[in-house]
C-alpha cells in the first residue's frame, strides 16, 4: 500500500476504509470485509456509535495490530481538556487496543484547545501515535497551528473531484499537515458516478468513474476513505493502483473543481448553532 509520512515521520495508508453512516450492528461485517478485500486503515468517530464494530472487526481478523492503522475523530459533546481525554480512553477500550494511530478533533466547535491539550497528553503517553484536525477551516487551522505545543498532523477535510480544497491546501503546506478526503466520492452528490469526464477517462483507462476520481486524489498526495456496505464495491474502489492518470488527464479532471462544498458547509452559522444545541441535548456520545 502506498503510504505519506506525516511531519512526526509517521507513515500512514494513502487508502482506508471508512465507516461514516455505516449502522452499528453492520459494522463489524462491514469492516471484517474492508480487512479480507485488503485495507489496513481504517477510519471511524465516537459519533458515528460503531467503535465496538471496528474493535471486534480487528480483533477477529487474525491481522497483527501492527499492521492496521486506526483513525478516530472526538466528537463536540466530549470537548474540553478532560471529558475528552476520559473520551480517548473508553474509545480506545471500545476498540480493543492500546493505542490509536490517529486521532482526530471533528468539528471546530466547542472548546477545542482543551480537547487539543488532552490528545497531545495522550501523544506524549503513547496512546496516539498522531494527532490531527477535522473539517477546520484555514483560519481556525492556522490559528490553532500557531498555538498549541504539538503541530497537527493531519486536516481531514470534504475533497473531492468538484471540490478540491487547492486554497486549503496551500496552508496545510506552509504548516506541514496533511490532508485526508473525507467524501472522496462527494457522497454521490453532482451526478458523480456518471460525469462525462470521468465516464471517458474511465473508459480509457479501462476503470469505473468512482476508480477516475480516488486515483485523481491519490496521485494529488491526497489521503482517501471511501466508503460502502458491498464487498465488491469496497474490492473495486481499493483496486485503483495498478495505473496512472497522465498529466493532461489530470488537468481535466483539475477544471471540475467548482472551489465549494457539494455536501455541507461548516463555516455557515446555521451549524454552529446546530452543534451548540445538540451538545446541551445529547451531552457526552
Amino acid at each position: 500500500m502506498q503510504t505519506v509520512k506525516l511531519n512526526n515521520g509517521l507513515e500512514m495508508p494513502i487508502l482506508g476504509y471508512g465507516v461514516y453512516l455505516v449502522e452499528p450492528k453492520e459494522c463489524e461485517r462491514c469492516v471484517t470485509d474492508a480487512l479480507e478485500v485488503g485495507y489496513r486503515m481504517i477510519d471511524t468517530a465516537q459519533a458515528y456509535y460503531n467503535e465496538e464494530g471496528v474493535g471486534a472487526a480487528w480483533t477477529k481478523s487474525g491481522i497483527k495490530r501492527e499492521d492496521l492503522f486506526l483513525v478516530l475523530k472526538i466528537w463536540v459533546t466530549n470537548a474540553g481538556e478532560k471529558k475528552a481525554y476520559d473520551s480517548i480512553l473508553k474509545s480506545l477500550d471500545k476498540m480493543q487496543t492500546d493505542y490509536l494511530d490517529l486521532m482526530l478533533i471533528h468539528q471546530c466547535y466547542n472548546d477545542y484547545y482543551g480537547t487539543w491539550r488532552a490528545m497531545e497528553r495522550a501523544y506524549k503517553e503513547g496512546k496516539l501515535k498522531a494527532i490531527g484536525l477535522s473539517n477546520f477551516m484555514p483560519d481556525r487551522y492556522v490559528d490553532i497551528a500557531n498555538w498549541v505545543e504539538i503541530n497537527p498532523m493531519v486536516m481531514q477535510l470534504e475533497t473531492h473531484v468538484f471540490f478540491q480544497q487547492k486554497y486549503e491546501r496551500e496552508w496545510l503546506d506552509k504548516y506541514g499537515a496533511q490532508i485526508m478526503s473525507w467524501g472522496p466520492l462527494a457522497q454521490g452528490a453532482n451526478k458523480i458516478f456518471n460525469n462525462e469526464t470521468l465516464v471517458e477517462l474511465g473508459k480509457k483507462y479501462n476503470k469505473t468513474a468512482a476508480q477516475i476520481a480516488l486515483r485523481f486524489l491519490t496521485q494529488e498526495n491526497i489521503i482517501v476513505i471511501p466508503k460502502s456496505t458491498h464487498k465488491d464495491r469496497m474490492a473495486e474502489n481499493f483496486n485503483i493502483f495498478d495505473f496512472e492518470i497522465s498529466k493532461d488527464d489530470m488537468e481535466k479532471i483539475r477544471a471540475l473543481d467548482t472551489g465549494k462544498s457539494a455536501i455541507v458547509d461548516f463555516r455557515a452559522p446555521e451549524m454552529s448553532e446546530f452543534f451548540v444545541n445538540y451538545t446541551k441535548e445529547h451531552g457526552e456520545v
